[in-house]
């Protein structure tokens, strides 16, 4: 069954850059991203990787923590950190799990069943292990993105997202199209106008079904 919004995360124990990893554990009382990667030493995913490094810090003012996965081995993620800073200039302080059997990747969802890593394989073979996971503390599944092999991923949207949840974790609010931390936020409809007045004072109405309001701190 394909997960889901919602669903629980899929628990796993799994070797990764830095030992022995059990999902859940690792996840601990926050909130944790989980993006995964065809293949060591590919262009774009040292972008990524590159590019997440860069961001580690932001990541953990928000309580969350990072971890790829790739269809390599321990070894070969050793070795291509290494990569990951010289181009990006920072290390890489969060683990990369290995996936060599697609355990991860199928329980996931990020591959069909019956898919295999042939001899001498390219990224085009696991292509589809391309995707974010944006997991809160209960470990339910808050966000998932798909990217193609062509397109690497804004690390600044996945933060945004992520400041999005946290806004609205658990209250009656969303974010509107493009919304960024410090602008206002939309109440949700089971929320009353005159309720939204007393709760939340001011209350901006530019349509009957949107009330925006300042984002609370």
């Amino acid at each position: 069954m394909a997960l889901r919004i919602n669903d629980i995360a899929p628990n796993f124990t799994a070797e990764s850059t830095d030992g022995s990893l059990t999902w859940h554990d690792y996840i601990g009382d926050g909130y944790a991203i989980l993006f995964s990667h065809p293949k060591d030493f590919t262009p774009v995913c040292t972008t990524e990787f590159s590019a997440a490094a860069n961001l580690t810090e932001e990541f953990a003012k928000r309580n969350c923590k990072l971890a790829g996965i790739s269809i390599d081995g321990v070894e070969e993620h050793k070795q291509w950190m290494d990569d990951v800073k010289t181009y990006g200039g920072a290390a890489m302080t969060f683990p990369i799990i290995a996936d060599k059997g697609l355990e991860v990747a199928k329980l996931y969802d990020m591959l069909p069943a019956e898919a295999y890593l042939p001899d001498g394989r390219t990224a085009n073979d696991t292509a589809t292990v391309r995707t974010t996971f944006i997991i809160g503390p209960d470990k339910k599944i808050r966000l998932m993105l798909i990217y193609p092999m062509s397109v690497g991923r804004n690390f600044d949207e996945i933060l945004r997202c992520l400041d999005a949840i946290r806004q609205t974790d658990g209250q009656p609010f969303a974010t509107p199209a493009n919304w960024k931390p410090g602008d206002d936020i939309i109440v949700a409809l089971s929320v009353s106008t005159d309720d939204a007045k007393a709760k939340f004072g001011d209350v901006s109405v530019p349509l009957p079904y949107i009330r925006k309001i300042k984002a609370p701190n």
